[in-house]
């Protein structure tokens, strides 16, 4: 992808500039001009490239590539750090991270040289600007006191009723660390909800939730297979992990938050 993306720079800074003609360069796949170098980008270029990251990808990572409330800041990513001349950042766009709630964009190459020039421009800024550094360090979050974390963990907070030390949460600092671990603690991604369906007869069955809507209820056994019935024939009752963390955000203070952080992270 990296050639492509190359050239369809050379393209639009000849376009842009009049005085460069690498056209031919376009039509016979050789190297772009070298004035189109990594980490200098027509403005042109930068600003469509803006205006698209605005649209479609602003509302997950922020306006200015920082990071927003369900995407990461990309100036302190290390796959933008590593990306040349959108290699890594194309990849990225055109596949998505379904895993992580990221969809894919089937951008043309200029479309992605124009994201990839926007994102590096808002990484270099932030790497140069002086004073208060952007985003969460581990260290930020390594705080609190392990031992009242550990405390909490298995009274006031309730979290030994769902979690357990040497089972779910396992070696869970090796697998998160940071401002990651803390947003699972808070509020996990992708939970397993469990669901019980009582039949008209009586007969309760619980299992994995794998479907709901209004007309549908439908859960994976412990067998592995899936049943499915109309909500209108049966009651069934969701069983969401998710719920018991949202009701500790009203009763969580700023040193239960930071002391759980400081026990979590030594379930390594």
């Amino acid at each position: 992808m990296a050639a492509p993306l190359l050239v369809s720079l050379a393209v639009f800074s000849a376009q842009t500039t009049p005085a460069q003609t690498p056209a031919s360069s376009a039509r016979t796949g050789s190297k772009p001009s070298s004035t189109v170098r990594p980490g200098s980008y027509p403005p042109d270029l930068v600003e469509r490239g803006g205006a698209l990251f605005e649209q479609n990808c602003s509302f997950c990572h922020g306006r200015d590539a920082g990071g927003g409330e369900s995407g990461p800041d990309l100036t302190r990513s290390k796959l933008v750090t590593a990306d040349i001349a959108g290699d890594k950042i194309g990849a990225v766009v055109r596949n998505g991270r379904p895993d992580r709630g990221m969809p894919r964009f089937d951008y043309s190459d200029l479309q992605i040289a124009g994201l990839m020039a926007f994102i590096h421009v808002q990484q270099n800024a932030a790497l140069t600007k002086k004073g208060g550094r952007k985003g969460v360090d581990v260290s930020d979050l390594q705080t609190g006191n392990a031992e009242a974390g550990k405390q909490y963990f298995e009274g006031a907070g309730g979290c030994r009723t769902c979690h357990s030390p040497t089972g779910d949460l396992a070696g869970i600092a090796s697998r998160l660390q940071g401002l990651e671990l803390e947003e699972q603690m808070l509020y996990p991604k992708h939970p397993k909800a469990k669901v019980t369906v009582t039949l008209a007869s009586g007969q309760a069955i619980t299992g994995a939730l794998a479907y709901l809507d209004e007309f549908t209820v439908g859960l994976t056994d412990p067998t592995g297979t899936y049943r499915s019935w109309r909500t209108g024939d049966v009651q069934y009752k969701v069983d969401s992990p998710v719920d018991a963390h949202v009701e500790l955000f009203g009763k969580y203070t700023d040193a239960d938050i930071h002391n759980l952080m400081a026990y979590l992270q030594t379930l390594r």
